[in-house]
């Protein structure tokens, strides 16, 4: 094996993944002046097959690709990324013995650091510190005495953010997300609270739509919403937030359905369910990570419809969003949105829309584009439906695993 060529391409992979040598290092359990030496070809007894092994795994890339030169061309991205490897893996695991439990607070704490990076579209910072939260989060329950509902609490909230995490990276992950959520949901019954045990629901509902059960996924959602309604609709922002978002999540689920008119009277009916919740709210809030309220129903009504691929009619409802209360929206939130928005402009053939909005999308938030399989698929539809791709579209491309 040739170290220079090897290095090569393994600094092309590893800047395409968007890590740094520190990151790829850490990775790998080396340090950044040992990945400079490896991409440079300059370590002697490197790189062996172990190493190349590994590299492949936390890359994504067939260990082929490392070993021959010409353009690389990986397969879809189907499996997790490496931190998201990490989260699972510590979902079995316990917190040592030897090593200390944070106080409620600090933990309440980090759990707040790790929503805002869950809207923030930051997954790998999110997959670094979510492993050590949730098997203190575990420790927690399994040490609690007067503070047992707090600590189911709180347990029940970092597993309801790690199903949410894993549903982004679709049916590679769908099987554990869905353990994750049943597991979230235990907790938030042992808790009692009908704002998280309504919260976890919408996790299980949606664990089963990721598994191919949409009128099942539906059926849970709704089933939650009618027997915790009135609990949830007396409970302040949070009840509210938590009840619209089980319905949002029951259209959802039904818009993967086969289309009939039947299936599309019923997801917009959940979604009028929704909006009545969100009246009642009058205003978007966060209340509990949800960004709730009227907005959000709306762009919910915008990715129903792209879902049922009615692009027109998805146009025509975006037309109603406002702008202002648009922008106040979490990073998550828009760039789920303007990936919709890029379907639904491709399926009524404005091609360079659907460009700016793919585009747009990948720039405030790259993690929500880039190595995920439902998206990548999107790329690669504007991609073919563009004559002359620019260079923004082809490199974001690149960056999706698709050939250059």
């Amino acid at each position: 094996m040739e170290a220079g060529r090897i290095g090569r391409r393994i600094a092309y992979w590893r800047e395409r993944r968007g890590f740094t040598q520190a990151d790829f290092g850490r990775y790998m359990g080396q340090t950044k002046r040992w990945v400079q030496e490896l991409e440079g070809g300059r370590r002697q007894g490197d790189p062996r097959l172990s190493v190349l092994i590994r590299a492949s795994e936390i890359l994504r890339v067939p260990l082929e690709q490392l070993l021959i030169d010409g353009p690389p061309d990986p397969p879809p991205a189907t499996t997790p990324p490496v931190e998201i490897v990490g989260v699972i893996d510590s979902i079995y695991q316990r917190l040592p013995e030897s090593a200390p439990l944070p106080t409620m607070e600090q933990m309440r704490n980090r759990l707040v650091y790790c929503c805002a990076a869950y809207q923030a579209c930051h997954f790998t910072a999110l997959g670094r510190d979510l492993p050590t939260l949730i098997k203190q989060a575990q420790r927690a329950v399994d040490l609690a005495g007067p503070e047992a509902m707090e600590a189911h609490a709180l347990h029940s909230r970092v597993l309801q953010l790690t199903a949410s995490l894993l549903h982004k990276y679709g049916a590679s992950t769908a099987i554990t997300a869905g353990i994750v959520a049943d597991r979230a949901l235990a907790a938030a019954k042992a808790a009692g609270s009908p704002v998280a045990i309504g919260a976890a629901s919408r996790q299980v509902a949606r664990s089963l739509a990721h598994q191919q059960q949409p009128a099942a996924a539906a059926a849970f959602a709704v089933d939650a919403a009618r027997s915790l309604g009135p609990d949830l609709t007396s409970g302040g922002p949070e009840g509210l937030s938590t009840l619209g978002m089980l319905y949002l999540v029951a259209a959802t689920a039904t818009s993967t359905a086969q289309r009939s008119l039947n299936v599309v009277e019923r997801a917009s009916g959940y979604i009028a369910q929704a909006a009545e919740a969100a009246d009642q709210q009058g205003v978007d809030l966060n209340a509990d990570w949800t960004m709730f309220g009227p907005t959000n129903v709306l762009l919910h009504r915008v990715d129903v419809a792209a879902r049922f691929e009615d692009g027109w009619s998805a146009l025509e409802a975006a037309d109603e969003i406002d702008a202002v209360a648009f922008d106040g929206m979490a990073r998550e939130r828009k760039a789920q949105h303007l990936i919709t928005m890029a379907r639904a402009s491709l399926l009524t053939r404005r091609k360079n829309a659907a460009v700016e909005s793919l585009l747009e999308a990948a720039r405030i938030a790259p993690e929500e584009v880039i190595g995920r399989q439902t998206t990548m698929e999107l790329v690669k539809d504007v991609l073919r439906a563009v004559p002359m791709p620019s260079e923004k579209l082809r490199e974001l491309g690149r960056q999706c695993g698709l050939p250059a």
